[in-house]
């Protein structure tokens, strides 16, 4: 697969949210969640295991925004807390953007159909709206797809190293993860500010999850931090908040930016890889 070279993230990545328009502080409390605890399953395929040395070396800084044109929308993540369903449409929109198709716009029923058939979510009562496990979800998505799209596989990265995310980012075009929120992060979305450890570290309003577990695709980084689209907006968090709070994050290779002969990214061993998810079956 041919790497695009896109622009660096702008200097107003670095800012907060960046919204269209509208200066005015979003209200936390209307704000959902959704992800669950991180289940590790040991079955699960290592992006370590499957890297070559002619995987190419990440910029120091990439973004992955700029060809999306249209707004990314809450996907229902305002009313209920679908937030690992969809992280996986805004992946969507963000792929078919970058590679030159026209852009896919997964609709709300969609989004918060994988989330019913994940969880058992009735749209019609509200039951079961208890959020989701993230290999839940991709395991969804692999089989049986999202919004129509399905993935070819995923491989779960080091949470803390730059480098895997980076690679995933550049190369994978972009980063499924989790993150515990903490309760200080309300206000730094509140006002527009990036997610960044409070004074205090991780205890108190800082302690991981005190706040709850979040699903967002991490679609541009520089050497501050990453950009992450929540809630319909995109979100910065500088790399201390990543490596404190992020508990769970995957690579993954998707038809929708792969090329028409779906290779593997170069540096990428594909041949491996399917020989162990025969294995898995």
């Amino acid at each position: 697969m041919a790497v695009r070279k896109l622009q660096p993230a702008a200097a107003d990545a670095r800012a907060g949210v960046r919204m269209k328009s509208d200066p005015s502080k979003i209200d936390p409390s209307k704000l959902k969640l959704g992800k669950g605890l991180a289940r590790h399953d040991p079955r699960t395929l290592l992006m370590a295991s499957y890297v070559t040395p002619s995987l190419p070396t990440p910029p120091a800084s990439f973004d992955l925004t700029t060809k999306v044109k249209t707004p990314w929308g809450m996907m229902e993540n305002d009313q209920i807390g679908d937030c690992t369903c969809a992280a996986a449409g805004h992946l969507i929109m963000e792929w078919t953007a970058n590679a030159g198709k026209k852009m896919a716009m997964p609709s709300n029923k969609q989004i918060v159909g994988a989330y019913s058939a994940v969880t058992g979510y009735n749209p019609t009562t509200g039951a079961n709206d208890n959020g989701a496990v993230e290999i839940d979800v991709l395991n969804y998505w692999r089989q049986t797809g999202v919004a129509g799209h399905k993935i070819g596989a995923f491989v779960a990265l080091e949470p803390s190293n730059h480098n895997h995310v980076m690679d995933a980012v550049y190369v994978f075009e972009g980063c499924y993860i989790g993150v515990q929120l903490p309760i200080s992060a309300k206000a730094q979305t509140q006002n527009h500010q990036p997610w960044s450890v409070s004074p205090g570290g991780t205890t108190g309003d800082g302690k991981p999850g005190s706040w709850g577990g979040h699903a967002i695709p991490v679609v541009a980084y520089d050497s501050r931090g990453v950009t992450v689209v929540t809630w319909g907006a995109l979100q910065t968090m500088t790399w201390t908040f990543w490596e404190a709070y992020c508990d769970e994050a995957y690579a993954i290779l998707s038809p929708d930016y792969l090329d028409d002969k779906q290779k593997a990214p170069q540096g990428f061993s594909m041949q491996e890889l399917q020989g162990d998810l025969a294995d898995l079956k």
